[in-house]
C-alpha cells in the first residue's frame, strides 16, 4: 500500500511540474494558435537564473529559495514577452514560419546556455527541509513534491482568477472562443497576446526552479526535455483548455510513475500509447473544443 501512495503522490508532484510548463503552451495556442517550440527555454533560463540568485543569497535559506522562485518567474516572463514582441507578433497566421522561428530560437537559446553555464549539469541546493521526507501512510514522500503541488495549485488558481475577474482576462477568454469577433469589436488584442506569453513564461520559470530541485539538477536541455511531455499533456488535455492541461498533467504523470514501477520501466511508452488513444477517440482532447 505504501508503494501505491508513494507513486500516487510523487506522480502528482511530477504532474504539477508538467502543468507549470503546459499551462502556458495551452493558453498560447488557445488564444493565438501558436505552437511555441521555444517554450522550454523559458523554463531553463528561469532555472539557471534562479540557481545563480539562490547561490548568492544563500542556497540553503528559505529567503534564497523564495527569491529564486521570483527571479525564475521574472526571467521566464521577460524572455517570453520579448519573444512575442520581437519574433512571434510579426508571424501571426503564418504557421510554418512560427514553427521555424520558435524551433530556431529554442536551438539558439540552448547553445547560448551551453556557452554561459556549460554543458554539464549543475546541482542546486535548497533549504534542508526540501531534501527531507514526510511519511504518509507508511510512504516516505520527498518534501519538494508538496512544494511543487502547492505551487502548481497556486498558479492554476491565480490564472483562473485572472481570466475570470479582470478585463484582460475576459478579452483573453473571448479571444480563445472567437478571436475574429474580439478583433471585430475594435479591441486591440496584441497586448493580450503579449500578456498571455508573459503569463506562460512566468509559469514556466517557476516550473524551472522547482524542476531543478525535483530532479536534482539544471542543464541547458532541461526545459526542452520537459517540453516534450508538456506538448503531450497539452494535446491530451485539449489545446486551449487550462483545466484540461491540469487534469492531463496529473493523468500523464501518474501513468508514467505506475508504468515505470509495475510495467518494467515502460512509463514513456505508456504515455505515447495514451496520446495515440486520445487522438484516435477524441482528437480535440479530453476537454478541448470540438471542431
Amino acid at each position: 500500500m505504501s508503494e501505491v501512495i508513494l507513486l500516487a503522490v510523487t506522480g502528482a508532484g511530477l504532474g504539477a511540474i508538467y502543468f507549470l510548463v503546459a499551462s502556458g503552451l495551452s493558453l498560447i495556442y488557445g488564444l493565438m494558435g501558436v505552437l511555441n517550440f521555444a517554450h522550454g527555454v523559458f523554463l531553463s533560463l528561469g532555472a539557471f537564473l534562479g540557481l545563480e540568485v539562490a547561490q548568492r543569497l544563500g542556497a540553503s535559506s528559505w529567503t534564497g529559495f523564495a527569491v529564486s522562485l521570483l527571479v525564475g518567474a521574472l526571467a521566464g516572463a521577460v524572455f517570453a514577452a520579448l519573444t512575442e514582441r520581437v519574433l512571434v507578433q510579426k508571424l501571426y497566421n503564418r504557421h510554418i514560419e512560427q514553427v521555424l522561428v520558435t524551433v530556431g530560437l529554442g536551438l539558439a537559446a540552448v547553445a547560448l546556455f551551453d556557452g554561459i553555464w556549460g554543458t554539464d549539469p549543475r546541482f542546486p541546493r535548497g533549504p534542508a527541509w526540501l531534501d527531507e521526507t514526510s511519511t504518509i501512510g507508511g510512504a516516505n514522500i520527498p518534501n519538494i513534491v508538496f512544494v511543487a503541488i502547492i505551487a502548481a495549485a497556486a498558479v492554476l488558481a491565480a490564472i483562473v482568477l485572472f481570466l475570470k475577474h479582470t478585463r484582460y482576462g475576459m478579452i483573453i477568454r473571448a479571444g480563445v472562443e472567437n478571436r475574429s469577433m474580439v478583433t471585430a469589436l475594435g479591441i486591440d488584442v496584441r497586448n493580450a497576446f503579449t500578456l498571455v506569453f508573459t503569463i506562460g513564461g512566468a509559469a514556466a520559470g517557476i516550473g524551472g526552479v522547482l524542476a531543478s530541485h525535483h530532479f536534482g539538477y539544471v542543464s541547458p536541455m532541461l526545459g526542452q526535455t520537459l517540453l516534450i511531455f508538456a506538448f503531450i499533456v497539452t494535446v491530451i488535455g485539449g489545446l486551449g483548455s487550462l483545466i484540461g492541461a491540469a487534469v492531463a498533467s496529473v493523468l500523464v504523470a501518474l501513468l508514467q510513475q505506475f508504468a515505470n514501477f509495475y510495467l518494467w520501466g515502460t512509463g514513456d511508452f505508456a504515455v505515447v500509447v495514451l496520446l495515440a488513444l486520445v487522438l484516435l477517440t477524441r482528437p480535440s482532447g479530453l476537454m478541448g473544443r470540438k471542431a
